[in-house]
C-alpha cells in the first residue's frame, strides 16, 4: 500500500494547528542551530535525501529532497548541503508552515465537513468500528477528529502512528532549513499554499477518501506502515538511491485507488508545477537553495527531469 509514503509528500496538516507553534518553541532545542557558514559541519556525518545542483548561465540552485519528519541526530545535514544553503540567498520550500494563518484557512476549507457533519456520517459502521478502535490505540478522542473527512483523518492517524515510531513533525527537514534560513536572514519562499495541496485530497470522492482511510488502517494494524515508513526513512538517512528506485517502481506498480491518487495528483500534477516555479526564481536570484519532499526528485517524471526538458543544466550530486 503507498498510504504510508503520503508522509513525504507533504506536510502533517492534520497536526499542525496546534504542532506548528509548539515546533516554533521546541525545534531549536532538539536540532542543531546552523546561524552562519563560519560553522564547522563534521565531515563525517552521512549523505542524507538526494542533492541536485541546476544552473542557468551564472545562477545555481541546489535541489534537496526533504524528509517531512525526523529524529535529532537527523542534523546537522552534511557539509554541501550545508554550505549551498550558507551561500543561498534564498531559500525555497513547498510552502512556509510558519503561516499558520493560512494553514488553518486550508484546513476548515476542505479539511473539514461542512456545517454539523461528522465523520461516523460519511462511513461504513465496518470502517468506523475499525477507527474508533485505532483512536483508541493512539489515545486520540473521537471528538477531537469527528468532523474531519477521511482522508484527513488517515493523516493524522499517520502522523500519531510516526510519532508512536519516534519520528517527529517538528524535527521535519523543513524545520532545520527554515530555522537555518532566518538565522542568515534569508528569504523563505512557497511554491505552492497549503489551500493547493489540500484541495488536491478534497478532489477525491467520498468513497475515495474512505477507501483512503480504510487502507489506512489496514495497514496501522497490520504493522505495513511501521515497515515502510522504517524502510523509507533508513533510506533517506543514508541516501540510499537504489531504495529510492524500487520505492518509485512499487508506487508506479500500485493500481490501488489511493496509489493512483498518489502517483497521477500528488506526484503528476505537483511536479510540473513546482518545477515551472523553481525555474522562475532560478532566473530572479543568483544563488538559491530548493527543499521539497524527496519522492518529488525521483524518476523520469521527477522536478530534476522537468528542469531538464526545460534546458537547464542539471547534475545529480548524489
Amino acid at each position: 500500500m503507498r498510504n504510508n509514503y503520503i508522509i513525504w509528500l507533504i506536510v502533517l496538516l492534520g497536526l499542525v494547528g496546534e504542532s506548528t507553534l509548539v515546533a516554533e518553541a521546541s525545534a531549536s532545542d532538539l536540532i542543531p542551530s546552523v546561524a552562519s557558514s563560519s560553522q564547522a559541519v563534521p565531515s563525517q556525518i552521512p549523505l542524507r535525501g538526494s542533492l541536485y545542483q541546476v544552473r542557468y548561465h551564472d545562477h545555481t540552485t541546489y535541489l534537496f529532497g526533504t524528509l517531512h519528519v525526523g529524529r535529532p541526530e537527523f542534523f546537522p545535514l552534511e557539509a554541501r548541503v550545508t554550505q549551498a544553503l550558507s551561500e543561498a540567498d534564498a531559500l525555497a520550500l513547498e510552502f512556509d508552515l510558519r503561516d499558520v494563518a493560512a494553514v488553518q484557512k486550508a484546513m476548515q476549507k476542505y479539511g473539514l465537513y461542512t456545517k454539523h457533519g461528522t465523520i461516523d456520517q460519511h462511513i461504513s459502521a465496518s470502517n468506523l468500528q475499525r477507527l474508533q478502535a485505532t483512536l483508541q490505540q493512539f489515545g486520540i478522542p473521537f471528538e477531537s477528529i469527528s468532523r474531519m473527512k477521511a482522508w484527513m483523518v488517515a493523516i493524522v492517524l499517520e502522523g500519531a502512528a510516526l510519532e508512536q515510531q519516534g519520528y517527529h513533525t517538528e524535527l521535519a527537514t523543513e524545520t532545520y532549513l527554515t530555522s537555518a534560513a532566518a538565522a542568515q536572514g534569508k528569504t523563505v519562499l512557497s511554491l505552492e499554499s497549503a489551500g493547493q495541496q489540500l484541495s488536491l485530497f478534497d478532489s477525491m470522492t467520498e468513497k475515495q477518501q474512505e477507501q483512503y482511510l480504510s487502507d489506512n488502517l489496514k495497514d496501522i494494524r497490520s504493522g505495513e506502515m511501521r515497515k515502510k515508513t522504517q524502510e523509507l526513512v533508513e533510506a533517506w538517512a543514508t541516501a540510499n538511491e537504489k531504495v529510492f528506485e524500487d520505492i518509485l517502481k512499487e508506487a508506479q506498480s500500485d493500481q490501488t485507488t489511493e496509489g493512483k491518487f498518489i502517483l497521477d495528483m500528488l506526484l503528476g500534477k505537483r511536479n510540473p508545477a513546482m518545477a515551472s516555479k523553481i525555474a522562475i526564481m532560478l532566473k530572479e536570484h543568483k544563488a538559491s537553495f530548493v527543499g521539497i519532499g524527496l519522492l518529488h526528485l525521483l524518476g523520469p517524471d521527477g522536478v530534476p527531469q522537468f528542469l531538464a526538458k526545460q534546458g537547464f543544466e542539471v547534475t545529480q550530486l548524489y
